[in-house]
C-alpha cells in the first residue's frame, strides 16, 4: 500500500548539505528526509534524474521507512575512504577524515582532468596507506576502452583491489574485461547496474567480476538483495552521497547479504561538512541501525525556501509515477 503524499509531507525536511570538496559535480548536496511507522528516510536522486528514474529512489524511501527491513547479519559495516578528484597534495588531507579505513576508492577520470593527474593521486594515496592499503579506482565511465586499458596499465602498478564503471556500456565492460583478464585486475559495475532498465545485463553479459549496488537507486535493500542473488557476483555496498539517514539504509543493505567480501562505499559522511546526524567511520566502520536527524541540525541545515518547494513538487511527481504503476 502506498502511502499517501499527505502523509510524505507532513513530516518532510529539506536540507542542504556542504561538503568539504566538490564531489560529483555539487559543492552542496540536497535531500528530502521523511518519517514513516519504522523511522526516517531519504528520498535524494541526484538533481538532473528524470521523475521516471527519481521515482525508484522514492519507492526505496518509502520501503525504508513504511517496512520492516530484511535480519542484519552483521552489527558493523567495514567502510572504504573516498578520495575526490582532489590534486595529490590534498589526498593525506582527505585520507585523515577516514580514520581506521583499510580501504580507499579514488576518483579518476575527472572531466578536465589528465591520466597524469590521476597517477598522482593514486600514487599519493598509496603513499599515505602504505603497502597493506587497499586502493579501488572509480571512473564513472568516462573512460573509452582503448583509455580504459591504458589507464589500467598505468596504474596497475599501484595494486589496485579492483577498477570500478571503467566505461560505460556493458559491451565495453565485457571488451575491457577480456583484455585486462590477465593482470588480475577485476572489474566492478556500478552504473550498468543501478541505471540500466535491466540491471542483470552487466552479468549475463560477463561484462564484470563484481557489482557495486546501492539502496536508494536499486528501489530498497529487499529489492537490491534480489538482484545480488540473480546476479550471482561478490557485491559492494555504495552511497549515492547520502545524508546518514540514507547511508543508515545502505548499512541495512550491507548488513543483510549473505557474505560481504569488501569494504562497503559508506564511510561518505566524511566528505560533509555537516550533516543530519554522526555517521562518521569510527575504527574503518559504520553501525548497523536506524537513524534520527538531530532536531538542530535540521534547522541549521535547512535548504531555502526556493529548494524546499523545488524538493517538494518533485516528490509530488514522483509519487504520482508510483501510483500510476500501482494501477
Amino acid at each position: 500500500m502506498l502511502p499517501s503524499l499527505e502523509d510524505l509531507l507532513d513530516s518532510a525536511r529539506v536540507v542542504a548539505l556542504p561538503m568539504h570538496t566538490r564531489f560529483r559535480g555539487v559543492d552542496t548536496r540536497e535531500a528530502l528526509l521523511f518519517e514513516g511507522p519504522q523511522g526516517w528516510a531519504e528520498f535524494s536522486p541526484f538533481v538532473e534524474y528524470e521523475d521516471a528514474e527519481a521515482a525508484t529512489w522514492l519507492a526505496a524511501a518509502i520501503d525504508f521507512a513504511w517496512h520492516e527491513q530484511p535480519a542484519p547479519l552483521r552489527e558493523r559495516i567495514p567502510v572504504n575512504a573516498t578520495v575526490p578528484g582532489v590534486d595529490a597534495e590534498r589526498v593525506a588531507e582527505v585520507l585523515a577524515r577516514f580514520p581506521g579505513c583499510r580501504t580507499a576508492k579514488v576518483k579518476v577520470a575527472e572531466p578536465g582532468q589528465s591520466l597524469a593527474d590521476d597517477i598522482a593521486r593514486v600514487r599519493a594515496v598509496r603513499e599515505v596507506m602504505g603497502p597493506e592499503g587497499r586502493i579501488r579506482i572509480d571512473a564513472n565511465g568516462f573512460w573509452n576502452v582503448d583509455e580504459a586499458e591504458h589507464a589500467v596499465h598505468a596504474l596497475g602498478e599501484y595494486d589496485l583491489e579492483y577498477v570500478e564503471q571503467p566505461c560505460a556500456t556493458v559491451p565495453e565492460l565485457a571488451d575491457l574485461r577480456r583484455r585486462v583478464k590477465y593482470m588480475g585486475i577485476p572489474v566492478a559495475a556500478d552504473e550498468s547496474v543501478r541505471k540500466s532498465a535491466d540491471p542483470l545485463a552487466v552479468a549475463r553479459a560477463g561484462a564484470a567480476d563484481l557489482l557495486v549496488i546501492k539502496a536508494q537507486p536499486l528501489g530498497g535493500v529487499t529489492h537490491a538483495l534480489q538482484i545480488v542473488t540473480a546476479a550471482g557476483l561478490p557485491a559492494i555496498v555504495s552511497s549515492a552521497l547520502d545524508t546518514a539517514i540514507g547511508l543508515s539504509q545502505g548499512a541495512a543493505l550491507a548488513a543483510a547479504l549473505p557474505t560481504l567480501d569488501f569494504d562497503c562505499g559508506l564511510g561518505t559522511a566524511s566528505l560533509f561538512l555537516d550533516d543530519v546526524a554522526d555517521l562518521r567511520p569510527a575504527d574503518g566502520s559504520i553501525p548497523v541501525g536506524r537513524v534520527t536527524p538531530d532536531a538542530a541540525a535540521l534547522t541549521r541545515l535547512a535548504a531555502s525556501d526556493e529548494r524546499r518547494e523545488w524538493w517538494t513538487a518533485r516528490l509530488a511527481r514522483c509519487h504520482y509515477e508510483l501510483a500510476a504503476a500501482a494501477h
